[in-house]
């Protein structure tokens, strides 16, 4: 049996019976890049397809290899041990591990980046979980499936399927020896109507990564985006279930803090009534907690942040009574999220500055950015859906959901892209590797306020 992470009734324990809580990051935008994490329109199959067309394969594939060594290295892990955490979940897109035209053929240069990151981690004593974080297909209907589309073809698909179980084979086998992988994450996220096939396909991929690795810890995500779990039945050996528990105040839409936000009052009560619902299973199975993503948003308006603070150490504080486990939602961005971003006056964040502005002024992350300025074309076209078609709600969120998504995620999105790619046409080898070293921590902005309260709530002494 290898010296790797157990679950025992509600606790993770070490190979000498020692139970540990996990708390610290998930690493977004590294091996899984996102829009609003870095400043590209749209996903991240899109996006590297515009820079391959403005810069050429090469200089394109350069850029994206300097991004991922200078995005966390060994400066980056001693920091997160230096905040007394102890865990980094790496989000990967498949497509570094396999090539769409060539699937069932693993891409072992793939796993360099991922191989180093993990060893960098151990070194600091801190755990890594492997996040599947977009599979072929898509798994749910989102930007951060890398999804280009709003269907998540992954679940009408057994080729699809079969493709992410022979990856798992093959990420499983790799790391089945080694003791500060916590264990695999097999899904972001999944989101489909029949609940019944993301639980059936869990038991499977559950089966194939025990073939190759008996031992590691698996940790299984909900439907509908990781908040439910009622198709799971029993519990299964050596799994922890995660929910994600993003807090509605701390959207990007977020009213105040306590008070009212798309039409419901929430405060410290309401979180944990949120939080209570969402590890029902947990808890009701007696298994342990895991907190995979929660996080607000933040404004840049000192005022309005604070009071993202506030909602962030009511969660904090959940979190502690129950024993949860967490990763907070994420290390590092332009700003949004992170606890350390890149600086406005770096050579990334001047190149994509404008692409920044027409974002916000278009509405085109819905994770970052409010729909004010296409508020004139969307009404009326809610309105029209609505009128016209008042009985169709569909999954996962709606009408007003699914509007949003094919204009201001798809349209406007496909159509900024080239305006993306263009601010790097004629950029030298050396322009990119500046650009690229923009995300090493040496160069960014540490949101302070953010990591000194994860620091009270660290699992270890800083």
């Amino acid at each position: 049996m290898a010296e790797v992470l157990q679950v025992r009734g509600t606790d993770l324990v070490t190979p000498d019976g020692q139970p540990v809580c996990l708390r610290g990051v998930g690493l977004g935008g590294w091996m899984n890049m996102e829009n609003f994490i870095t400043g590209f329109p749209g996903t991240e199959t899109a996006m590297r397809e515009a820079l391959g067309r403005t810069l050429g394969r090469e200089r394109a594939a350069l850029l994206v290899d300097r991004f991922l060594e200078a995005f966390f290295g060994s400066d980056d892990a001693a920091h997160l041990a230096s905040l007394g955490l102890n865990l980094v979940r790496l989000p990967v897109n498949y497509l570094h591990l396999e090539d769409d035209m060539r699937p069932f053929e693993i891409v072992e240069q793939g796993f360099q980046h991922l191989d180093r990151v993990i060893d960098l981690c151990a070194g600091e004593g801190i755990y890594t979980i492997i996040d599947l974080h977009a599979l072929p297909g898509g798994q749910n209907q989102e930007w951060h499936a890398d999804n280009r589309g709003a269907e998540a073809h992954f679940w009408r698909h057994r080729h699809f399927q079969d493709r992410a179980v022979h990856l798992w084979r093959a990420i499983a086998a790799r790391y089945r020896d080694h003791p500060w992988v916590a264990g695999y994450n097999p899904m972001n996220e999944p989101a489909f109507a029949d609940a019944r096939r993301v639980a059936d396909f869990s038991w499977r991929v559950l089966q194939a990564i025990r073939e190759q690795d008996p031992d590691h810890v698996v940790f299984l995500e909900g439907n509908r985006f990781s908040t439910d779990f009622q198709m799971f039945g029993d519990p299964w050996p050596n799994v922890v279930y995660t929910t994600h528990d993003y807090a509605l105040p701390g959207h990007v839409d977020g009213g105040p803090y306590p008070g009212v936000t798309r039409g419901r009052y929430v405060d410290r009560d309401a979180l944990e009534r949120t939080f209570l619902e969402r590890t029902r299973y947990m808890r009701e199975t007696g298994t342990p907690i895991w907190v995979g993503e929660f996080g607000p948003v933040y404004t840049g308006d000192r005022e309005r942040d604070q009071v993202r603070y506030r909602i962030l150490q009511d969660q904090l504080e959940i979190y502690e009574r129950y024993g949860a486990s967490w990763a907070i939602w994420t290390y590092k961005d332009v700003g949004v999220q992170g606890l350390v971003h890149a600086d406005p006056d770096s050579a990334w964040m001047r190149r994509v500055g404008p692409v920044l502005e027409r974002k916000r002024r278009l509405g085109v992350d819905r994770w970052a950015t409010l729909d004010t300025g296409v508020r004139p074309v969307l009404q009326p076209l809610e309105d029209l859906v609505a009128a016209e078609f008042p009985d169709y709600e569909p999954y996962p969120y709606g009408r007003r959901w699914l509007v949003h998504r094919l204009v201001r995620h798809i349209l406007l999105a496909e159509a900024m892209m080239g305006d993306f790619a263009a601010r790097f046409a004629g950029a030298t080898a050396d322009d990119l590797e500046e650009l690229a070293d923009s995300f090493r921590l040496e160069r960014c902005v540490r949101r302070t306020p953010l990591e000194e309260l994860l620091r009270r709530f660290a699992p270890i002494e800083a």
